[in-house]
């Protein structure tokens, strides 16, 4: 497969899920992306962690994404580790891990990977794609590269850049686990180690920017950790020290280092605007005219990390070429990640916004 840097890998392997029945003329497939962090075990209990699926507040019989009615694909994303190939698996040309060794890749290569995976599904237009924060970033990739192929996109909290403020977070993190005696140089499974260390330091620091100050506040405060006094040393004193703690702890069990420090490159590679001369419009003009994609964008009044006003610039584009448009800011103090979250208003317009791409589009019953 080709890649964005000019590079190419091969062979590749991508690993997906599936849930709902396809309909008889292949119209009802919805593509889920998930974010940087996530993976393809978007409902059913994960065989890892043995944790709900990340998403089964929306996704399932009856919800906004309706598996009685769509049929759902979730696939982990190229240079991911959970079956999909990324830097853990093997080299076929050394017979040994990619390591560094596995080349740079960016969102278009992912998405080009997920085209093929859809394309032997025998799925010619998806009719949706979805997804929230890096998902975001890959439904809006969609819609650009794959234009006819794709008939809505339901871009979650993202950006059709990655800011400064975001690159900046996302090297604080890659820092931490290349600074890992552990990591050598990328090469830790020949050594039969693992950067567990900064590896959670990465998580810790990225977990934060998924949060409000709010949501904090109301969580954790200034409360103690098991103790009813400062402990004058640098245990977890604190309530909020110890959670992030824990976050770091559970997530080394469940994600390649190599592949954090790919994938949070890929994330700071996006830029749409950057191949149509920094004219975000142009992304959204095929032949001359307006994108035949229908899109939501649904952003968050808390999001820090992704804020609405970069939706807003997506909006505006697309207003400027007369595309089909709608958006809306959900009022939560929850942070980024509420779009994971029981968020009833942020499930009603999902829901809503594909009951009428469903009417416009003619969808057939499933069967």
């Amino acid at each position: 497969m080709p890649l964005d840097s000019g590079a190419s890998i091969g062979p590749v392997s991508v690993a997906y899920t599936t849930c709902g029945t396809l309909n008889a003329d292949a119209s009802n497939a919805i593509l889920v992306c998930h974010a940087l962090t996530g993976d393809h075990y978007v409902v059913g209990r994960h065989p890892v962690t043995a944790k709900p699926g990340w998403w089964e507040l929306a996704v399932g019989p009856g919800l906004a994404i309706d598996t009685d009615r769509y049929f759902v694909i979730c696939s982990n994303v190229l240079g991911g580790c959970m079956g999909t190939t990324g830097p853990k698996e093997v080299d076929p040309a050394t017979g040994k891990p990619y390591g560094m060794g596995f080349p740079v890749i960016t969102i278009g290569d992912m998405v080009r990977l997920q085209k093929l995976l859809i394309d032997h599904l025998g799925i010619e237009r998806l009719f949706c794609v979805i997804g929230g924060s890096m998902g975001a970033m890959q439904a809006l990739q969609w819609a650009v590269d794959y234009p006819e192929c794709v008939y809505g996109a339901i871009p979650i909290a993202g950006a059709a850049r990655h800011s400064a403020q975001n690159i900046a977070f996302h090297e604080v993190g890659r820092q931490a686990i290349m600074a890992d005696p552990d990591w050598h140089q990328g090469d830790y499974l020949l050594h039969d180690k693992r950067p567990t260390g900064g590896l959670s330091v990465a998580r810790m620091a990225a977990h934060i920017t998924y949060l409000s100050e709010t949501a904090l506040h109301r969580k954790f405060g200034r409360n103690l950790q098991d103790r009813k006094a400062l402990g004058f040393g640098f245990d977890a004193d604190f309530q909020v020290e110890s959670y992030l703690r824990h976050q770091g702890f559970t997530f080394v069990d469940r994600f390649d280092a190599n592949s954090y420090l790919y994938i949070t490159r890929a994330m700071d590679y996006f830029d749409l605007p950057a191949r149509h001369g920094g004219r975000l419009q142009d992304c959204f003009r095929v032949d001359g005219r307006a994108t035949p994609v229908r899109f939501c964008l649904i952003s968050f009044s808390s999001d820090w990390l992704f804020p609405t006003r970069e939706s807003r610039k997506i909006v505006h584009a697309l207003n400027a070429v007369a595309a089909n448009v709608s958006s809306v800011e959900i009022e939560s103090d929850k942070g980024h990640d509420s779009f994971l979250l029981d968020e009833p208003q942020f499930h009603a317009v999902l829901s809503g916004f594909l009951e009428g791409l469903a009417e416009h589009r003619g969808l057939k019953a499933v069967g």
